[in-house]
């Protein structure tokens, strides 16, 4: 069973670190769950260098792929993209509850503290898009995160109405958004010719750009990532950022009623979402994986794909992304419930507790790794062999994750985020052999 945060015994309210016995286990470890498989997404489809290749030459690799990478890639694409970052939205989400529970329970308020922690994420975030990766997460979550401060009062009825409605109603918006050139065009033919000049201009773009990633130094580097990210890169942030907020909401609503707190009075909310979702993932995801066949044997092109399909697709896939995730989320809450299972799924938590630091080091480490002023891997490994490098990286993670905070308190990006967010610095090391601090700074 998942023990239940203890109770702040100062007598203070002023705001402080959490304290590693407020801790909930579960949700370190769903955190360390959906850290590995972000990364995995992120080295997929981004590190890798695929996204950058044109299509002809994906479609191409594809199909004469091995069977192992092409189950790879069919796994990958039906399990993991844009699954765990869903997860990983809605517990970010989740976070914000439990912290203002926390600060409801001391008297004080959560909104100075708040701000300054996401001024800091934000800051973070901006520093790791610009000089070391483009497709940060933080500084979006930084962003997004102000918004959760004008839903704090909001119902649960308004949550979670809100929270569907931007996951899943808003991707047709924002297809619509994304292609209303096309539809304004006076002709098909108008249109058409609208989109390829778009996917030339956007080929030309990711072209340029592997080039500095594949023989640039790291300024050449930090300048096409750049010229990627406002040229190219920044309408699909923007398409997504609606629904990542409809997850934060999902995940505000889960927090606000401590469904993870007291575990066994869920169960059987947990059941139902692992069988819907499993439901709504297979519906979403097998349509995605049908299209993708179809796109794989030319039956449609970019060019000559119906305009519907589109508009039908978005929901779908976040439909899947949502499904998925919650089978993800109900069936580790239900397994941890076994005392051998929490001990097996408790290894990822310190990976989870270490999240920020683990996330950015995995940026360091995969740009050293693929980039060329790094060893030069990108667009030299195959999905197979992709998993396998992430899967070792993550492994290291753990297990170093596992030492450092058998000394110290936080993880190093996470020392830093919580000095700067509480103005001074914060006690490292851990007092005590067992690993509990005996006092808590004010």
């Amino acid at each position: 069973m998942t023990p239940a945060p203890s109770a702040v015994s100062s007598p203070s309210a002023e705001a402080r670190p959490v304290d590693s016995s407020e801790r909930l286990a579960l949700l370190d470890t769903l955190r360390g769950f959906a850290l590995c498989g972000v990364f995995i997404s992120n080295v997929m489809v981004w590190f890798s260098g695929r996204v950058f290749l044109p299509r002809e030459q994906v479609l191409a690799a594809m199909n004469n792929a091995s069977l192992v990478d092409t189950v790879a890639w069919q796994v990958f694409s039906t399990l993991v993209a844009g699954k765990f970052i869903t997860l990983f939205s809605f517990l970010f989400g989740l976070g914000f509850a439990v912290q203002m529970g926390r600060a409801e329970a001391r008297g004080a308020s959560i909104t100075p503290l708040y701000v300054r922690r996401l001024g800091v994420m934000l800051v973070m975030g901006l520093s790791h898009l610009f000089l070391i990766w483009y497709g940060d997460v933080l500084s979006t979550y930084a962003v997004l995160g102000f918004g959760l401060l004008l839903f704090r009062r909001r119902s649960d009825r308004t949550l979670l109405i809100s929270a569907l409605l931007l996951a899943l109603g808003w991707s047709v918006v924002s297809v619509a958004i994304l292609k209303l050139p096309q539809l304004m065009a006076d002709t098909p033919e108008a249109g058409a010719a609208l989109l390829k000049a778009a996917n030339e201009k956007s080929a030309a773009i990711k072209a340029e750009t592997l080039a500095a990633f594949t023989n640039g130094s790291w300024l050449d580097a930090v300048k096409a990532t750049g010229h990627f990210f406002f040229r190219d890169y920044f309408p699909l942030l923007l398409s997504i950022l609606l629904p990542v907020f409809g997850r934060f909401l999902l995940g505000l609503l889960a927090g606000r009623r401590r469904i993870f707190h007291d575990v066994p009075q869920h169960l059987g909310l947990f059941r139902r979402l692992l069988g819907w979702g499993l439901v709504a993932g297979v519906i979403g995801s097998g349509s995605g994986l049908v299209l993708q066949q179809l796109m794989l044997k030319q039956v449609f092109t970019p060019e000559t794909l119906p305009k519907w399909v589109a508009f039908a697709m978005a929901p779908l896939r976040n439909l899947g992304e949502l499904g998925f995730a919650a089978v993800y989320v109900s069936g580790i809450t239900l397994l941890f419930q076994r005392a051998t299972w929490q001990r097996a799924l408790g290894l990822l938590a310190p990976a989870g507790r270490m999240a920020l630091t683990n996330y950015l080091s995995q940026s360091i480490i995969s740009v050293l790794f693929f980039y060329g002023y790094g060893l030069g891997f990108i667009t030299k490994l195959g999905p197979a062999a992709c998993v396998a490098y992430c899967l070792t990286i993550f492994c290291v993670q753990v297990a170093w994750s596992h030492l450092w905070l058998s000394r110290f308190r936080f993880g190093p990006a996470e020392w830093v985020w919580r000095s700067l967010t509480y103005g001074k610095a914060q006690q490292m090391r851990r007092d005590d052999a067992s690993g509990q601090r005996t006092t808590a700074p004010a």
